[in-house]
């Protein structure tokens, strides 16, 4: 029997999981690993939290806690974001666990010995105050390029540059917030530059690698690639393993690609099983596009430093953006797993996700057009024709496929189609097509709506018997066929529809328990037609369609929350005198007041601030009715930056307290308030 490796990228285990990170890596690991599971290939797919890094440990030391409090309390949830999406682990650990710091510690120890790792004295920041080296994330200042202020140590979010911490401009450190000097610190670094030419052969011959993943990887490749730094002076981390290296650990993408392999030597040691064999046989790597040349550039040369078998294929998915824009955690621009999955079914998350673009292409989340999809293809067109074909079967035949009748050209035509769509929809999942894979099924069941709506099987059992006795047997055995083949993409529709059809069903409720890794339906399967005179049982339908106050809701929690976000970022807590003077309040009078179609907190108002009309978005419409607020003086921040509120272009805010009452003043208008 052949044997599978499929690892998903490690979450970093400082935050859930939003819809971004279930697209690019989850559910199409997700739907590999179950296709082949149904294939008879021996699989294990592996996943770890990422627990070390800068980021964690910075925010432990401003929070006065462990970065283990950190990592234990989203190791859980990112784990409950999986199970609830139904990816199906086998394996779910730390890097925090004891046999990943050993396995880590022999793979930096083995590649030193043979002399692929070095010593080197770098230009590093130290902190008098807190007495050590400040690695990157330590540090923040201005970015030498862009001259924006917040850079961060290895990189600036206005530009998108890369830095080294000594780079900065006026850098300051995180914890103490005082001045750092450049001091001298030996680290140690991978001879990178040794592995360009094996690199370049792996790359450009390896016909598995995607064209994204390959082209992404070339860009580096071709560039010339330098030595990589291995440690840093922390002590959050996997300690170097090394004498006189105390005070040093491994940098986190030194260990955290041996997360994949410590967790699936964590399973295969509780189950008596040798987890090489499965790595030797073959590897996939499932990742967001953001960690390519990590997984194209870094991790191989280290596999190659170790003579390990290097990976079948990289699959790196594509970004996630959100009604338009770049999802930011930060500025509350983001759908995380949890609220979306307390609303809807993991299902209708699964289809929107593959179905919205080809995995290596960027692609958008909507809510109108989640609605849309989900209302018109998977209620419409994919559960309209199995109810339709469950219930007419019942109607017309006591619930028991029809012997079938003569066969015309119609019926010739869909049967084709019924046993050529497992070897179609399997192509294309094997050559990681998810989208390609699931797009046959949905193109069939249109044509298969379109065949029954011909075939009219309610008047033909009136007219012609044997003509709707062959309509449904032929419906029957596509359902039957879709039961199976929808099953990677739709784990728990498709075991609803095998209830009905009253064959063996699967356990899809998240993690896969080891005595349930061979699953109870084939692939092939989907081929074998089912006996005339089969029962089926009867169904609800399959999907409900989504109503639109549902997604106006989502769409105002979503842009309710971003306006706060906004305003906490423009009017922090505490502020200084001088960044108060800064504020420009002036005296205003609403001239125009609508409510905002969708909304039922945000009214439109046009101001007149003297010299000009301004229009404000305020969050003010439970509290007044537009009419109400006509000719009424208020108080208007005149020089906060603009932002769209709910797709409502704002300039300005008016000032109101904490229950919604707004400030008003006798004041002239455009008189500024001083």
């Amino acid at each position: 029997m052949s044997k599978l490796f499929i690892s998903c990228a490690l979450p970093y285990a400082n935050g859930p999981c939003h819809l971004g990170h279930l697209r690019s890596t989850y559910i199409p690991a997700d739907i590999y690993a179950r296709y082949n599971r149904m294939n008879g290939v021996d699989t294990v797919m592996v996943c770890a939290t990422d627990e070390h890094g800068t980021p964690i440990a910075v925010r432990a030391e401003q929070e006065n806690i462990s970065p283990k409090d950190i990592t234990d309390k989203y190791h859980e949830l990112i784990g409950n974001d999986l199970k609830s999406c139904n990816i199906s682990l086998d394996s779910f650990r730390r890097t925090t666990d004891k046999i990943h710091y050993e396995m880590a510690q022999e793979f930096f120890k083995e590649l030193y010995e043979k002399g692929y790792i070095y010593e080197k004295t770098i230009d590093q920041l130290y902190c008098d105050t807190c007495q050590r080296s400040l690695p990157d994330r330590y540090v923040e200042g201005t970015c030498p390029h862009c001259e924006s202020e917040g850079a961060r140590g290895d990189q600036c979010e206005v530009c998108g540059r890369h830095l080294d911490p000594t780079e900065l401009v006026e850098p300051h450190c995180l914890i103490c917030d005082g001045t750092p000097h450049v001091q001298q610190s030996e680290q140690y670094y991978f001879k990178l530059h040794e592995f360009d030419e094996p690199l370049k052969k792996w790359i450009n011959e390896n016909d598995k690698l995607p064209k994204n993943v390959k082209n992404f990887a070339k860009e580096w490749v071709n560039e010339g690639l330098k030595d990589w730094i291995m440690t840093r002076d922390m002590n959050w981390g996997i300690p170097v393993p090394l004498e006189d290296s105390e005070g040093k650990v491994l940098y986190v993408w030194a260990e955290a690609f041996i997360g994949y392999q410590s967790s699936a030597n964590t399973w295969a040691t509780e189950h008596g099983l040798d987890w090489k064999s499965y790595w030797d046989d073959k590897t996939v790597h499932f990742i967001g596009k953001d960690i390519i040349y990590h997984h194209t550039i870094f991790w191989p040369s280290m596999l190659m430093g170790r003579d390990i078998k290097l990976p079948y294929s990289v699959i790196g998915g594509g970004y996630l953006s959100l009604e338009g824009r770049k999802m930011s955690t930060s500025k509350g621009w983001v759908i995380w797993v949890k609220d979306f999955i307390d609303k809807f079914d993991s299902d209708l998350l699964r289809y929107y996700m593959v179905i919205n673009a080809p995995l290596n292409k960027d692609t958008d989340f909507s809510w109108d057009d989640f609605q849309r999809r989900i209302n018109n293809e998977l209620t419409d067109n994919l559960g309209n024709y199995i109810h339709r074909t469950f219930t007419f079967t019942h109607k017309f035949f006591d619930g028991k496929i029809p012997e079938p009748g003569e066969y015309n050209e119609e019926d010739k035509e869909f049967e084709r189609k019924i046993k050529e769509l497992p070897d179609k929809v399997a192509e294309c999942i094997e050559n990681f097509e998810f989208r390609d894979g699931l797009q046959e099924i949905m193109n069939l069941t249109k044509s298969a709506n379109k065949y029954f709506d011909v075939k009219k099987p309610w008047k033909a059992v009136k007219e012609d018997e044997a003509s709707a006795r062959t309509c449904l047997y032929l419906s029957n055995q596509l359902v039957h066929a879709l039961s199976i083949i929808l099953t990677p993409y739709l784990p728990e529709a498709t075991q609803k529809i095998r209830e009905v059809i009253g064959m063996p069903t699967e356990v899809v409720d998240g993690f896969t328990n080891f005595e349930d890794r061979i699953p109870n339906v084939n692939w092939e399967e989907a081929k074998e037609f089912l006996e005339a005179g089969h029962e089926i049982k009867k169904a609800k339908p399959l999907f409900k369609k989504i109503e639109d106050k549902i997604i106006e809701e989502e769409k105002e929690k979503l842009y309710a929350l971003d306006e706060t976000e906004e305003e906490d970022e423009n009017m922090s807590d505490l502020i200084s005198i001088d960044e108060f003077a800064k504020v420009d309040l002036v005296v205003g009078q609403i001239k125009e007041a609508e409510k905002i179609e969708g909304s039922k907190k945000l009214l439109r108002v046009q101001v007149d601030i003297g010299d000009e009309i301004r229009q404000v978005v305020a969050g003010i419409a439970e509290k007044y009715e537009p009419e109400d607020l006509i000719d009424r003086k208020v108080i208007v921040v005149a020089n906060l930056q603009p932002a769209k509120l709910f797709g409502v272009e704002s300039n300005g805010m008016l000032l109101a307290t904490d229950s919604v009452e707004l400030l008003t003043t006798e004041g002239n208008v455009g008189e500024h308030i001083k």
